[in-house]
């Protein structure tokens, strides 16, 4: 079921009055049955997937807590070959078969491995994490195993963050299953303006621009280096407005209810410099990465080419967990490579922005850090958008170039994109370096506040692209 679609509006209605009438005793299996239903409208199938990897972390986590110390981390093994095998099935048979043809071809071999004729379940890369995190965090006496295996079932397929994210970790979601949450005013209006300000990024400006990144990206050939520049630039915009639209629709549906989800989007574009942008992208998922995957490597206490070893791995990883392309490992390759330059480099940067008195000129400094961070991020997302790895390298050939007309199919909509995009930076410049506060969305007068939302409202459904457009990361 789509966030931007009028069955999740009468959806997301009745849920959530249901909620605030029924006894507290009953809201989980209430929350429960209807994120079942949530996810079922997809594929109604994958409900079983889901449900057996529930099963089986579930017990995982009873077992790892009872177990003596010699066979918890029998049961976390498990667990984890558990998820990770459907992970494997589903995302990544087909990608390893399909170079392991490769490879056979190459020796003259025919591969007798059958493809799979399946569809990827939606949100699979998200709630495996996510269970994921639960058996490690029992496993390192974090977090008391869930008894009830309603609430942990909940503690899956709650349906703001089930398909998308934000990834949550055991410590602060489980015991909000017990909470009992009031309606309160004040906490329902700021998560229903979080939940339009998400809708104002999906429709107004992700599913906008994705009209004219879809036309170029998807016939490269045909377009010149200006139009796969311009496309370029706007895909920045698209897929970040499209998932943090998602994160903050996700987030505002759950602080609605009276649930606390992670930020997951911290305004990135402002970043100075890439390890900062990855604080600011998919923090969930960056956190993730960090707290299971990178310290457990050793992180950076360990000698340096160890250190840069680790930093290449995770983001390697980080790009396969994004799909099963060579597209997004050369994405992932890519930000691994930018984070260890810039260690190798730092005191020879340093000594340059010295020498020409960069430094000593605060907003110019940091003018150039974020175009350049910015440019830096722009130049990976070629790879992660390109349909495959040649036509990233005939992306990248033409946009050096500059050459060639601008494609506007329609001028009135390339100038809608363009004031959106204004717009937003207008808004998240005021939030980066005002104290967070723009006046007429967080003014003190109720009536300028609420007026400002009703006119984003009009604005949604004026120039809102409402076409069904799916979310870019339900495909992982």
């Amino acid at each position: 079921m789509l966030f931007n679609s009028f069955h999740f509006l009468f959806f997301f209605l009745v849920v959530t009055s249901l909620y605030f009438t029924v006894p507290h005793k009953w809201r989980w299996l209430l929350l429960l049955v209807s994120s079942c239903y949530f996810y079922m409208a997809f594929v109604p199938i994958y409900i079983l997937i889901l449900g057996i990897t529930i099963v089986i972390d579930y017990f995982a986590g009873i077992s790892i807590e009872s177990a003596k110390a010699k066979n918890r981390k029998a049961f976390l093994t498990i667990s984890l070959i558990a998820n990770i095998s459907v992970l494997c099935i589903f995302k990544y048979f087909n990608f390893l078969n399909h170079n392991f043809s490769f490879l056979m071809h190459g020796f003259g071999l025919k591969n007798p491995i059958p493809y799979l004729s399946i569809l990827l379940p939606i949100g699979l890369s998200f709630h495996t994490f996510q269970a994921m995190s639960y058996t490690i965090e029992v496993y390192r006496g974090n977090q008391k195993a869930e008894r009830h295996f309603g609430i942990y079932s909940l503690y899956v397929m709650f349906y703001p963050q089930l398909v998308a994210g934000p990834i949550e970790r055991p410590q602060n979601l489980l015991h909000q299953f017990r909470e009992k949450h009031r309606f309160e005013y004040f906490r329902v209006s700021e998560g229903l303006k979080l939940i339009v300000w998400g809708f104002f990024k999906k429709l107004v400006i992700a599913d906008r621009l994705a009209i004219y990144v879809n036309a170029v990206y998807n016939n490269v050939p045909h377009h010149s280096g200006f139009s796969l520049f311009v496309a370029t630039i706007f895909f920045a915009f698209q897929i970040y407005c499209d998932f943090s639209a998602y994160s903050d629709i996700a987030i505002g549906l759950a602080k609605v209810m009276g649930f606390h989800l992670m930020t997951n989007f911290n305004r990135p574009y402002f970043a100075r410099n890439i390890a900062e942008f990855w604080k600011r992208w998919h923090i969930s998922l960056s956190t993730w990465f960090k707290d299971y995957l990178y310290i457990p490597l050793g992180g950076n206490r360990v000698p340096v080419p160890r250190w840069y070893f680790n930093l290449f791995l995770v983001f390697l990883v980080s790009g396969l967990w994004h799909g099963a392309n060579w597209t997004y490992i050369i994405w992932g390759a890519l930000n691994g490579f930018y984070l260890i330059f810039a260690n190798i480099s730092q005191k020879f940067r340093d000594k340059f922005n010295q020498s020409v008195g960069l430094n000593q000129v605060p907003k110019i400094s940091v003018f150039v850090q974020t175009t350049i961070t910015f440019t830096l991020i722009c130049f990976a997302w070629i790879f992660f958008r390109a349909n495959q790895v040649t036509d990233a390298f005939t992306i990248i050939k033409k946009i050096s170039t500059l050459r060639g007309p601008l494609f506007i199919e329609n001028p009135s909509k390339m100038i809608y994109s363009l004031a959106a995009i204004g717009f937003l930076m207008l808004i998240e410049y005021k939030r980066e370096y005002y104290k967070g506060r723009v006046k007429f969305f967080d003014n003190k007068n109720w009536l300028v506040r609420n007026f400002s939302y009703a006119s984003l409202i009009i604005i949604i459904l004026l120039f809102g692209v409402f076409d069904g457009g799916q979310f870019i990361y339900f495909q992982f």
